[in-house]
Order: structure tokens, then C-alpha cells, then sequence
């Protein structure tokens, strides 16, 4: 017989099993990330992980979603009192951050993330590309920053910027401070 748990005990378990999981899938991947791992670090037998999530797919797609709503969380929070380019500039960097830590959020053309996307319901689908629609252009428009350049051609530069996070080893100076100082140096001819 399944252990009942109260609401607290529930929502610190589904919290751990969300950390523990993007933690885990950062580090190893989606299809290395272990169900039997996972609820062991979160002091949880695999019989009571399925009182929680039906399969592995619906913890990825919560740690999915739970990602996607810090990274808007952090945008929103960063430009809501009229911010300037310059503010743009810092969240964006927090930004990188945050996809250096989380690399799966952006890399989803690797096999990996193909396999957990493959295994994801229609609905499943349609709600992660709902939330990633929450895009940079919405919040830049909300901010009311002001493009010198084409709108479509700045927010394909600042995408560019992006695309590098999985060579990051293979740079020969600091990651972080070299797509600062691109950043810096985009955002000026970017934006008024």
C-alpha cells in the first residue's frame, strides 16, 4: 500500500524531485537522468514517484516549464520600471546565464532532447511552445526600448549571441566575459 503523504510533505517532494531532476538532467542528459536516482535523492520510493508524475516525460516537462517561467520571471522582473538598453544588456546576461546552467532549454536538436520531446503528448507539446512564446520580442516591446535597426534583424543578432553556449569549452578566454562585452557592444548599435 502507497504511503499517503500531507500537502507539505507532497509539495516538498514535487519541489525536490524538480530540482534534483534539472540538476540531473544539466549534468547528464535526459536520457541518462534515472528515475531510481531521483527518488532516492528526493527520500522517495519509485512506487510513490508515480503518485506524483505519471512517467519521467511529465517531471521533464514540469522542469521544462518550471525553467522557461524562471528565465520570464527574470525578464519581466529585470525591465518592468522603464528600463533602458543598458538594463536589456543585464537581464540578457543573466539570461546566458541561466541557458549555461540549463543548456537543455536551448539545445533542442540534440538527440537527447529529441528523444523526450518524441515521447511528449500533442497537448504537452502545444503548452511548451505557448510558454516559450513569452518571447524576447514581447518583453522588449513591453519595455518600450526603441530599435535603431530593423526589429527582425536585432533580435536575430541578439539570438545569434546565443548559439555559442555549447563551444563555451572551447574558447580560449572567459565565456561569460567575452559575451558580455559582444552584448555591450551589440546593444548600442541595436537599440536607441
Amino acid at each position: 500500500m502507497a504511503k499517503s503523504f500531507t500537502e507539505i510533505e507532497k509539495s516538498n517532494i514535487k519541489e525536490k524531485l524538480t530540482v534534483n531532476c534539472e540538476e540531473s538532467w544539466s549534468k547528464f542528459g535526459y536520457k541518462k537522468t534515472n528515475i531510481d536516482e531521483l527518488c532516492a535523492k528526493s527520500g522517495i520510493s519509485k512506487g510513490a514517484f508515480y503518485l506524483f508524475y505519471n512517467s519521467k516525460e511529465e517531471l521533464f516537462f514540469d522542469v521544462m516549464i518550471t525553467v522557461q517561467m524562471r528565465l520570464t520571471n527574470i525578464i519581466e522582473k529585470s525591465l518592468s520600471n522603464n528600463p533602458t538598453k543598458y538594463d536589456l544588456s543585464d537581464v540578457l546576461k543573466l539570461v546566458y546565464r541561466e541557458y549555461v546552467k540549463n543548456s537543455f532549454i536551448i539545445e533542442t536538436g540534440t538527440p537527447d532532447f529529441i528523444a523526450f520531446i518524441n515521447k511528449l503528448p500533442k497537448e504537452k507539446l502545444e503548452e511548451l511552445e505557448a510558454h516559450g512564446d513569452n518571447d524576447l520580442r514581447n518583453q522588449i516591446k513591453k519595455a518600450n526600448i526603441k530599435y535603431k535597426i530593423d526589429e527582425n534583424k536585432g533580435l536575430s543578432i541578439l539570438s545569434v549571441l546565443f548559439s555559442p553556449i555549447a563551444n563555451k569549452e572551447n574558447m580560449p578566454y572567459n565565456h561569460f566575459e567575452v559575451f558580455d562585452f559582444m552584448l555591450d557592444t551589440l546593444v548600442e548599435e541595436i537599440f536607441e
